[in-house]
């Protein structure tokens, strides 16, 4: 024992430690240097960044750098052009070598969904409704109509559409609403041979004014007949806006 640490002391063991030590540097340097030769470690390239890219322009780009592509899925997104890169692996700017795979994600067409069932039902439950089915609400314009803010009519690429009718989702759809006024224009009503009163009450009932009165003869209004009206029906004309003042002409009577 005492012999081997008289040799560990000797400057021949000193000296085969260190041409050994020297020889397994120079064993693991060679072995680093040849693997990086065998693999080109350290070379390659950037992967381009591809998110946000048509898949055309996308896979122009990889071929120019000489790399592969692969579409591994297709997704729909909402106010998104079909055909856009929204995935990509490896990541933008990892550094690979020639000929490597590089697995995209990229949007769709969007699905038909048959349209839901929104007539007759108000304008915030529909808008409800629409968003639910991953629809967007269009114009809106009113209709002379006696229920406010009612859906009367909904509209797709300038077409009636109605309830189960196929419509890609998220289209825009246009609405149209009853404005709570009713109808706009109404029936002249035929005054002739009534006297003022009922002449009063028949203007009236058709939501019209009495105009002015004017009388040819005696100015008797209890027994004077409406010998005449304007505006007066005719081929031409048979309504008139709501709140219209029709004047008449009473004539005395026998």
């Amino acid at each position: 024992m005492s012999k081997f640490i008289e040799y560990l002391r000797t400057k021949t063991f000193r000296k085969n430690l260190l041409i050994a030590i020297g020889s397994i540097f120079a064993f693991l340097l060679f072995l680093f240097y040849s693997l990086g030769f065998y693999t080109h470690h350290g070379e390659g390239m950037p992967v381009p960044k591809l998110k946000g890219l048509p898949i055309a322009k996308a896979i122009q780009l990889l071929e120019e750098q000489g790399l592969r592509y692969q579409i591994n899925d297709s997704i729909y997104m909402i106010d998104q052009t079909p055909g856009i890169i929204v995935e990509q692996d490896p990541d933008p700017n990892t550094n690979v070598k020639a000929n490597r795979t590089i697995y995209l994600i990229v949007t769709r067409d969007a699905p038909n969904i048959k349209f839901p069932d929104i007539e007759g039902r108000t304008f915030l439950e529909v808008r409800s409704i629409l968003n639910n089915y991953q629809l967007k609400v269009g114009d809106t314009t009113y209709r002379s109509d006696v229920a406010r803010d009612v859906i009367l009519e909904a509209v797709f690429g300038g077409n009636t559409i109605n309830k189960g009718q196929q419509i890609p989702k998220g289209s825009r759809i246009d609405l149209i609403l009853g404005d709570g006024l009713g109808a706009s224009e109404v029936d002249i009503p035929n005054l002739l041979g009534l006297n003022l009163n009922e002449a009063r009450m028949a203007l009236l009932g058709s939501s019209l004014m009495l105009g002015n009165i004017s009388f040819d003869g005696s100015s008797d209004t209890v027994n004077a007949k409406v010998v005449s009206q304007f505006p007066a029906i005719s081929d031409t004309l048979n309504k008139v806006s709501i709140g219209t003042p029709i004047d008449i002409v009473l004539k005395g009577g026998n």
